[in-house]
């Protein structure tokens, strides 16, 4: 994947104190689109999210807080169980099961 190819990435947090918790949420929230608690779906080239985890971590306390980001393949395996709060076009797959 080139750097300014788009691709999806799943970024997850725990952050211990409500009001970075509070703040990252913000952020996020203008750059992807909430999944779950503590979840985000964010579309984005390489080199942006580099930027993007560059922010975060300038948000969060290295030796309190967990932020990763997951590259989602292109193809990948995805089920879904249960009422979904995403419309169904947002992840690959969704709404043929």
């Amino acid at each position: 994947m080139a750097q300014n190819d788009t691709a999806r990435y799943l970024v997850t947090y725990d952050i211990a104190d409500p009001k970075r918790l509070s703040r990252l949420f913000r952020f996020l929230k203008k750059q992807g689109v909430p999944i779950q608690y503590s979840v985000f779906l964010v579309e984005s080239s390489a080199a942006k999210m580099a930027n993007l985890m560059v922010k975060i971590a300038k948000m969060i306390h290295k030796d309190a807080d967990d932020v990763r980001a997951y590259r989602m393949p292109e193809n990948g395996w995805q089920v879904s169980l249960g009422a979904s709060i995403l419309p169904e076009d947002v992840l690959p797959g969704a709404g043929s099961q």
